[in-house]
């Protein structure tokens, strides 16, 4: 189990950048500290230490909630926070497969049909293989290129925040003039 000055050490620096970009400056600090107050005294209730990254951010997200809440009861709360936390995954799960469908179709042919076969249809990767006509190696060449095109393209599009275990967390249109996203 990690203590929470590992956490601090680890933690520190990204979840004030999380904080930074929801509040006004001024309160990033006290925020901060109020969520490693709460991590301090919470740390014996996290029970698999492989969620400790998504607890934290947890903790953090209702810390600037309550804050919100607490400052200005009166004053409608920010788009991000009326989202119910249990659904913000789905959510985001959603949104993006929507910006991934036209990508998908951007894909040179080979790709696009590797990549439909295994992510959209759930083949094996030796079903892939044998629809194409190709080897197993080539299957899974072209399954794994066809990913690496399309997370180039979300990239092009979306800035994404994962959690260190590579969870999709959050995700941030880009406004760039690429309108790929901007179908939602």
């Amino acid at each position: 189990m990690s203590t929470t000055e590992d956490i601090w050490h680890e933690y520190n620096m990204k979840l004030t950048s999380f904080i930074r970009s929801r509040v006004s400056e001024d309160v990033v600090n006290d925020l901060l500290q109020d969520v490693f107050v709460k991590i301090h005294t919470r740390i014996d209730s996290l029970k698999e230490n492989t969620k400790l990254e998504i607890w934290l951010y947890q903790i953090t997200r209702n810390t600037i909630i309550d804050h919100y809440r607490a400052k200005r009861p009166m004053e409608e709360l920010p788009e991000w926070i009326e989202q119910p936390e249990s659904d913000r995954g789905e959510i985001i799960r959603k949104e993006l497969s929507s910006c991934l469908e036209p990508m998908v179709k951007e894909l040179p042919n080979k790709y696009r049909e590797a990549v439909q076969l295994s992510e959209i249809e759930n083949k094996t990767q030796n079903e892939v293989a044998e629809m194409a006509n190709i080897s197993l190696s080539g299957a899974k060449s072209r399954v794994q290129r066809g990913r690496s095109l399309l997370k180039g393209m979300l990239h092009e599009c979306c800035k994404l925040e994962l959690s260190k275990n590579g969870q999709l967390i959050d995700y941030l249109k880009k406004s760039n003039g690429n309108d790929c996203c901007n179908n939602n």
